[in-house]
């Protein structure tokens, strides 16, 4: 897909193909919060309104508000846009939101974030091996989705599986995780239990913006976020050690036993760019689609800091507008 260009019809998350040989409650943008922009290009300050101590002087607090106001935002292509500082985990700071961070619209394959931490919750579904059906990889074809080119017959681990879902965005694994670890005795039954479970996942989370009706973000009309809520879900996910160590992997190889006996090896690539163009970039998962634009949900760490941002709906370069807004972030 070129650089301008529009994503095709169907939903084409990470359509780089995997090699097989023979022989994977939104809060609003407080005082605190930082600028937040009402148009992509304008010039935006922060909060204004912090009141003098007493006796005339300054807190630390105020400070930090006075100096950034007169900072620019960052300059980007979409409004869709969340930027916070992941803290220590447990306390975040919001950094930066486009004018429609709270806007709910769809996400495209940034939604398999949710599909791995729901699969991330139960550390004995890990091991379980799950063999490749052909109604996966005929799903698919009939979408026009990314693939890990999964093989009808392989037989590989959930946790290989959650390699080819996350690295090339495989629609594919992501359907063969959510028919086999769902509840339910028809494929149909077990894949609405799985999403059922993401969304049960999104509540308790508080992300009021997000709902899901898909394991992968190819919707069936009700598949939504924010970009606020997809960053605070992106930094949730990366406190799962595995979900990190996944999604930093500019590529990875797998090995899995074949239905006739020999062993297939695969290779998978990133489809996020980031890893390789921005320094200190930990992930974490593109999408794009017809309807969705162009996504990203990333993370970078410099000098002890861990950044997490989000952006939605972007007409192009939503790796130079990530870059951009780290740029902006870390000298924050």
């Amino acid at each position: 897909m070129g650089s301008h260009a529009r994503p095709n019809r169907i939903h084409r998350t990470g359509v780089r193909i995997a090699m097989v040989a023979l022989v994977g409650a939104a809060l609003p943008i407080t005082a605190g919060g930082l600028a937040q922009a009402a148009t992509p290009g304008a010039t935006h300050s922060a909060d204004e309104n912090g009141q003098q101590g007493s006796a005339g002087t300054t807190t630390d607090a105020q400070h930090t508000v006075a100096d950034a106001k007169d900072q620019t935002a960052p300059q980007i292509h979409t409004d869709h846009a969340f930027l916070l500082d992941a803290g220590d985990g447990s306390r975040q700071r919001e950094l930066w939101g486009g004018a429609k961070a709270d806007e709910s619209v769809p996400m495209a394959s940034t939604t398999k974030i949710m599909t791995a931490l729901v699969i991330l919750k139960h550390p004995e579904w890990l091991n379980r091996q799950i063999t490749v059906r052909q109604e996966y990889r005929d799903y698919v074809q009939k979408v026009g989705g990314s693939t890990a080119d999964l093989q009808t017959g392989d037989t590989l681990s959930v946790e290989q599986l959650l390699h080819a879902m996350l690295i090339p965005s495989g629609d594919d694994a992501a359907m063969a995780l959510a028919d086999n670890l769902g509840s339910g005795s028809t494929q149909e039954a077990r894949i609405a239990d799985f999403v059922r479970q993401m969304n049960v996942e999104a509540q308790q989370l508080g992300m009021t913006g997000t709902n899901f009706d898909s394991f992968d973000g190819i919707s069936q009309g009700n598949n939504h976020s924010t970009a606020r809520d997809l960053a605070r879900l992106g930094q949730r996910a990366m406190l799962q050690p595995m979900f990190a160590d996944i999604v930093k992997n500019k590529q990875f190889k797998a090995e899995a036993p074949a239905a006739n006996g020999h062993i297939r090896y695969y290779t998978w690539d990133n489809t996020n760019k980031l890893l390789t163009t921005y320094d200190g970039a930990l992930g974490i998962k593109t999408g794009s689609g017809p309807e969705d634009g162009y996504c990203l949900v990333f993370a970078a760490k410099r000098d002890n800091r861990t950044l997490v941002g989000a952006i939605l709906k972007d007409d192009t370069g939503r790796f130079d507008d990530a870059t951009k807004m780290l740029d902006w972030g870390f000298a924050h």
